[in-house]
Order: structure tokens, then C-alpha cells, then sequence
């Protein structure tokens, strides 16, 4: 594969979808990121956040799914290599809600559920379909996970504890594009 030249960089390879890309980017917009603090489900220390949609809010019932959602899913987490701690993202999205539950697992590798469902009703939220990831407002809340997770639990120093704190209290909030 070489470089592209300039000519070359302005025929595009058919699959690049030139007007859907930039639809998505005039479409584009922050959606509001509210931590949720720290808490045990399933065994492990959870975090959550509410990520919601311009004219969404996730409420106490989608909360209350999504913690029963995460409750069931993490409660086999050692068989699943599981280290036990675990982001939990509720949201209420533009079409739809979703749950996602994120989990750091053994030999620095993560394990990640999504469950999908019509919105405004958390009882028919069900497992994502294969191949299905984080949108773009989603993956800025594990990004920002990832960093917190590598930052205060495996490159901190002290007792696992105080580094467990740290990372507890390293939250993302507000907008995220």
C-alpha cells in the first residue's frame, strides 16, 4: 500500500460515502455525559454515567434497568476472567436507549456488552446484535475509561485501595462529541 498522492487522494474508493459522511458531520452534535457515581453490582465496583440525547433524559426507572441489566450480566464475571470493576453507560439515545456494560478483564483486555430497545422502554431492552459497538458519544465516555483505568489502577502507586479510590472519583461530565 502507498502513500496517496494528490490526485489520488481525491478519488475516493467506492465505499467511502462522501454525502453520508458529511450528513453525519453537519448532524453532528455534544450530548450531555452525568456520572453516576460508584457502586457494587454483581460483585463488582461499578461506575455509571447517563449519556443522553438532545430532548432525552434518562430517568430513574432506565436507571434502575440498567443497573438489573449490568446485575445480570456481571454476576458471572470471574468465569468470564473478570477483574471486577466495570463502566456502566445508560443511553437515552436519538433512536433508541441502550445499556452498555463494559468490563476489565484478565491480561489487559476488556469485555463489552451492549443491549438495545425502543426508547422510553427499559423492559425491552435486549443484547445488542453481532458486531454491534459504541457509537461516537459512547466511545468518548470509554475512552475517557480507559484512560482513567490505565492512569489510576495500573500505572498508580500505593495501595490498591487509594488507587481504587482514584479512579472511582476520576469521572467524565458534561458535553462529549
Amino acid at each position: 500500500m502507498s502513500e496517496l498522492g494528490e490526485a489520488e487522494a481525491e478519488e475516493m474508493p467506492e465505499a467511502v460515502d462522501t454525502h453520508a459522511l458529511l450528513g453525519l458531520a453537519d448532524r453532528h452534535h455534544a450530548r450531555i455525559a452525568r456520572p453516576w457515581g460508584a457502586r457494587h453490582v454483581g460483585g463488582h465496583l461499578v461506575k455509571g454515567y447517563a449519556l443522553e440525547a438532545q430532548c432525552r433524559a434518562v430517568t430513574v426507572q432506565d436507571e434502575a434497568a440498567a443497573l438489573a441489566i449490568a446485575e445480570g450480566h456481571l454476576s458471572l464475571g470471574r468465569a468470564r476472567g473478570s477483574l471486577g470493576l466495570a463502566v456502566l453507560i445508560a443511553h437515552a439515545g436519538g433512536d433508541g436507549d441502550y445499556v452498555l456494560v463494559h468490563t476489565w478483564i484478565e491480561d489487559h483486555m476488556s469485555d463489552l456488552a451492549i443491549f438495545a430497545g425502543p426508547a422510553g422502554r427499559p423492559g425491552e431492552l435486549r443484547p445488542g446484535r453481532a458486531g454491534l459497538a459504541p457509537c461516537v458519544w459512547e466511545a468518548a465516555i470509554l475512552a475517557h475509561e480507559r484512560d482513567a483505568f490505565a492512569r489510576h489502577v495500573l500505572d498508580g502507586e500505593g495501595k490498591i485501595e487509594a488507587r481504587l479510590a482514584a479512579w472511582q472519583a476520576d469521572t467524565l461530565e458534561g458535553g462529549v462529541r
